[in-house]
């Protein structure tokens, strides 16, 4: 099932790309595949930024959240996303 999010960028993300809003259809909606899809799109320099390059994780580099709240109290890059979903 293929569903709809929409992808909050702050800061320096949102420099990066141009854009303080993105919409994402996703397959497998997971918070991980959302953060896979922007670093894919984004230049290697702000990839790395996003991305930690020894981890292959976010979260050292970035807050996440899902309508408001932050994925550590979620489950992580495995949270479930929903249609409509926001990802800050």
């Amino acid at each position: 099932m293929t569903i709809k999010v929409n992808v909050r960028l702050l800061g320096i993300f949102r420099g990066f790309s141009g854009k303080s809003r993105i919409a994402l259809r996703l397959e497998q909606p997971t918070v991980g595949k959302v953060i896979q899809r922007l670093a894919d799109s984004l230049s290697v320099e702000a990839r790395r930024l996003l991305v930690d390059p020894e981890l292959d994780d976010p979260r050292p580099n970035a807050l996440i959240l899902v309508n408001g709240k932050e994925i550590g109290v979620l489950k992580g890059l495995e949270t479930q996303l929903k249609e409509d979903d926001e990802i800050t």
